[in-house]
């Protein structure tokens, strides 16, 4: 069997799988020999030291809602039935109804309703987590430094890094999303008004800053923790809050859309720029303070045990984890099992701070190749504009991919292959210091 590159181990030949009549073998690495330790095995130099992982940094990121469309299944049915029928199975039997068909057949506007649109997304992208780890040996705690998930993505991203069962998850976002859309139901009936989200775009990076403190300034809180606590003080029909925080000049507002409307004209007279203001295609307004019901409900599941077979005893959440997971809610590892239940819980009604997220592992971390990993490229795309990075960048160990489609397998597995073997120069000066 030929080596593949200098020093490295055989490559090792997948069973071919067949997508759309075409049949495809992806060569799947085995962990090589690295570049450093043959530099001082040529050289003479002692070996027994500890191995530092000179790997670049991988983080594996999973969508929230928006990103759901009828019939998203049908090409991992085709091209791995056994596997994603087990699977199927598996879903409806724990969401207690054919949650398969709203997702495979439709209508559209049944599958973007939260209660179903919620945990068809977190499950299909485990399912191809599932399909990834059967069919290609690709097991998310020997591949990835991190995990994160945008809002809803949170939940795969714990499963995916070892902090909750899939089961248990499953379930905890059917429940969340049911009494989000009831919050809003019961919204819409006391109070009346019109519910939901709308992106503001800036044209400049610099327009971000004061747009936020002007954002803050007229709702009247901004800290991390105070929204819960505030919830109560507020009319929904007056809420509006910074949901997300997507990019450099990209938030989201949730609440009232009459009080939107209202901010909106506030800040285009005020701060001297326009920035353009999207509708969302959303149900309910999501991390704003009419979702307080949810963060009750979460709060409740987590302080009791699994519902897993055979984990009955145990806490329903496991900490640490296989893979360090970024939360929301800091944009930093969660640090305890106790943090992990606060936040998760709080997420509902938090900003979700995706921009400090990214360039925390980008800056900070120096994360050098990302994962997307579910249905569609919302999230691949909000990633690459923020490290300015799309596909690989083989000189620099580098990459921004997205698995939506068995068809997009290979050429993730791939580059993340060819990108396997850079090596850091602070790794290689650290480890030659050794001598």
């Amino acid at each position: 069997m030929p080596l593949r590159g200098p020093l490295r181990r055989p490559a090792l030949a997948l069973p071919p799988f067949t997508c759309n009549n075409v049949t495809t073998k992806i060569p799947l690495r085995i962990s090589p020999l690295p570049r450093s330790v043959a530099v001082r095995q040529r050289r003479g130099h002692a070996t027994h030291l500890p191995v530092p992982d000179t790997r670049p940094k991988t983080a594996i990121f999973f969508p929230g809602q928006g990103v759901q469309r009828v019939g998203m299944l049908t090409p991992w049915l085709e091209a791995f039935p056994s596997t994603t029928s087990e699977i199927i199975d598996e879903i409806d039997s724990i969401v207690g109804h054919k949650l398969s068909d709203v997702i495979q057949n439709g209508p559209g506007k049944d599958l973007n309703l939260s209660p179903n649109a919620q945990p068809a997304i977190m499950a299909t992208s485990i399912m191809i987590i599932r399909i990834l780890e059967k069919h290609f040996n690709f097991k998310v705690e020997d591949n990835a430094h991190f995990t994160l998930g945008h809002s809803l993505g949170e939940f795969a991203a714990l499963v995916a890094g070892g902090y909750i069962h899939f089961e248990d998850s499953l379930r905890m976002v059917q429940k969340r999303a049911e009494a989000m859309s009831n919050a809003t139901r019961q919204a819409e009936e006391m109070y009346g008004g019109e519910y939901g989200m709308v992106a503001l775009v800036s044209s400049k990076a610099e327009h971000l800053p004061p747009l936020i403190a002007a954002i803050h300034e007229f709702v009247g809180y901004d800290s991390a923790g105070s929204k819960v606590e505030s919830a109560d003080e507020w009319c929904p029909i007056d809420q509006v809050l910074i949901a997300n925080v997507n990019s450099k000049t990209q938030i989201v507002l949730s609440g009232s859309i009459e009080r939107i409307k209202t901010l909106v004209e506030h800040v285009r007279q005020f701060l001297g720029h326009d920035p353009r203001a999207v509708r969302l295609k959303s149900d309910s307004p999501f991390h704003s303070l009419i979702m307080k019901p949810a963060v009750g409900v979460l709060q409740q599941m987590m302080a009791g045990n699994s519902m897993v077979k055979g984990r009955e005893n145990e806490d329903i959440i496991t900490f640490p984890g296989k893979v360090t997971c970024i939360s929301n809610v800091t944009a930093r590892p969660f640090e305890s099992r106790e943090q992990l239940k606060d936040l998760l819980a709080r997420q509902a009604v938090e900003t979700v701070q995706w921009w400090d997220s990214i360039k925390y592992l980008d800056q900070s971390m120096k994360v050098r190749r990302w994962v997307g990993i579910g249905p569609g490229y919302v999230g691949r795309n909000l990633v690459g504009k923020e490290v300015g990075m799309r596909g690989k960048d083989v000189i620099k160990g580098a990459g921004v991919w997205a698995i939506t489609d068995p068809k997009e397998i290979e050429e993730v597995l791939r580059g993340l292959e060819e990108t396997d073997f850079y090596e850091d120069d602070e790794w290689q000066d650290a480890w030659d210091r050794w001598d």
